[in-house]
């Protein structure tokens, strides 16, 4: 009774919270993290930390979805004649931040005070490195969303996005089969990294197989959409609980699904939009929120330096690795100049990587500190970055709704 209150509570104050942010015409992104955190333990504790340990289900649900939503924008006819581009802007972008982070922990890991011995420097530098990689697709989907962009540029941000979180999904698989051996102090070979192969193998299969089992139901209620939209989503979660189960990667199997449902389906749209109109204001406000309650704010005032360095470096990586990008593979200007800026996002699937290790043996010490860090990290990047993807977006010439008009009849 008392996790169904909270939720009550977040709903409720979640509605004003939208109906303030269109007031002072504030990301209701923005908004909902607020909201979370000022409710949440760590200020009023109008929320406790028992619903944040019951909430796995409702974060679950969430990631399921927002994976699905954006492997769903990589569908081939609109991205056929850029495809390439964004796969290649995609590879750079998150190897430079990997090596970006990577680098910067390893080489100044004795300043940044975490007290782990010198022979854990390795582990923890790659494991930031691998964690830094990924965006924040719900932030980036719901300030699309909001703003109502449409163009060649938001296709190209969207399409980079889920690119980029299925090589932050692959590449941090390797980074944990590389760090268990560290930790392990057994001998790092050519062969431990194939042990991941067979994981996002069938992490494939499995997302390809949810996709198809769903299209075929579909067609069952061809003539209702309320119910093909029903059975898709309980096609998505139980994709994504199979994947966890079978210790696959229920992300990536969940973008997969996403990807071959855009493509196999010509009515997949008529489903999205059901998500678009009934469910997207949900999920948001209770991912946000509740992602807003984990924050240990005594961590921002004892830490700084490790969040300024993982924020700072992160963003040069992106901008610097789009650009490379761009620059070989000939994408437009805006692309080369502003792309890298609206990566600058990160939630879900990071918070949701960094998780993982709280289960992981051989992790317990490095675990927590890490939880910490990307949870305070991206309260930086889930306040400054949905302003920073606004302003891109607007600077593109694809942002057409009223807020965007307002702005440019007052500059």
């Amino acid at each position: 009774m008392q996790t169904l209150l909270s939720v009550g509570l977040i709903f409720v104050l979640g509605a004003f919270m939208k109906w303030l942010c269109q007031k002072i015409k504030l990301l209701n992104v923005v908004g909902y993290l607020m909201l979370g955190l000022i409710i949440g333990p760590e200020v009023l504790g109008i929320i406790d930390y028992k619903f944040i340990k019951e909430s796995h289900i409702i974060t679950d649900m969430s990631l399921a979805l927002i994976s699905v939503l954006v492997g769903a924008n990589l569908k081939y006819n609109l991205i056929k004649e850029i495809w390439k581009q964004i796969a290649f802007v995609s590879i750079f972008e998150a190897l430079f931040t990997f090596i970006f982070i990577s680098t910067s922990f390893y080489l100044l890991f004795d300043f940044l005070g975490l007290g782990f011995a010198n022979e854990q420097r390795l582990t923890i530098a790659v494991l930031f490195g691998g964690l830094a990689t990924a965006t924040a697709p719900a932030t980036v989907l719901a300030i699309i969303h909001e703003l109502k962009a449409k163009g060649k540029f938001s296709s190209f941000l969207l399409g980079v996005v889920a690119f980029d979180n299925a090589i932050a999904l692959i590449l941090f698989s390797f980074v944990m089969i590389f760090t268990s051996t560290l930790i392990g102090s057994s001998e790092v070979s050519i062969s431990t990294f194939f042990e991941v192969l067979p994981i996002i193998f069938y992490s494939i299969i499995l997302g390809a197989v949810g996709a198809v089992c769903s299209e075929v139901i579909d067609r069952v209620f061809k003539k209702n959409r309320s119910v093909k939209t029903t059975s898709t989503l309980g096609m998505i979660f139980i994709v994504y609980s199979l994947s966890s189960q079978w210790g696959l990667e229920p992300l990536f199997a969940s973008l997969v699904m996403g990807v071959v449902m855009a493509n196999l389906s010509n009515e997949f749209f008529l489903v999205k939009e059901e998500f678009d109109h009934h469910l997207k204001d949900i999920i948001f406000l209770l991912f946000f929120a509740i992602s807003a309650m984990h924050l240990n704010l005594s961590f921002l005032v004892s830490m700084p330096f490790i969040i300024i360095l993982y924020v700072l470096f992160r963003i040069i990586g992106k901008v610097t690795g789009v650009w490379f990008g761009a620059k070989l593979t000939g994408a437009d200007k805006n692309i080369q100049n502003y792309l890298g800026i609206a990566l600058f996002p990160q939630a879900g699937i990071a918070i949701g990587l960094a998780l993982s290790l709280q289960t992981e043996p051989g992790f317990e010490s490095i675990a927590p500190i890490i939880l910490n860090v990307i949870i305070a990290t991206t309260m930086v990047h889930e306040f400054i970055g949905p302003l920073l993807t606004k302003y891109v977006l607007h600077k593109s010439g694809e942002c057409n709704n009223d807020k965007c008009e307002r702005e440019d009849s007052s500059n």
